[in-house]
């Protein structure tokens, strides 16, 4: 997988944890769980264009390694939301299957990283790098 379809990837996952959480009916309980979804689900794509532009194999390690945390709070909130009959079967198990995918893609790439023998620093001046797919 490449860097510029992981961009994408977390960016499709943002969009729809966001419209999943405005779907979600009103009420005490799916206010909380999907305000949590919410930050965790959104928290995936922007770490990951922030581990894009590390300035040090690092910080591209320690950004992440937030992406790791929350793709599994997301599916932690999903599946809480299932549970509770607040979230459609087919929608909750697709977001589901896309943050485990995304937390897979995570790992081996914090791996990969951490194996790698040189320090590569993306961006002295944290610009965004368009041909390598960080957007």
């Amino acid at each position: 997988m490449t860097q510029r379809r992981l961009a994408a990837r977390t960016r499709e996952f943002v969009s729809a944890v966001v419209e999943a959480v405005e779907e979600l009916p009103r009420g005490r309980t799916a206010d909380v769980i999907g305000l949590q979804l919410l930050r965790a689900g959104t928290s995936v794509g922007a770490n990951y264009r922030a581990a894009c532009r590390a300035r040090s194999r690092k910080e591209f390690i320690a950004k992440m390694g937030i992406v790791e945390e929350e793709a599994d709070e997301s599916e932690f909130w999903l599946g809480l939301l299932l549970e509770r009959g607040l979230l459609d079967v087919q929608r909750a198990s697709l977001l589901r299957r896309e943050a485990e995918q995304i937390l897979a893609m995570t790992v081996t790439s914090i791996r990969t990283a951490r194996q790698a023998h040189h320090s590569t620093p993306h961006s002295a001046l944290r610009t965004p790098h368009p041909e390598r797919g960080c957007l």
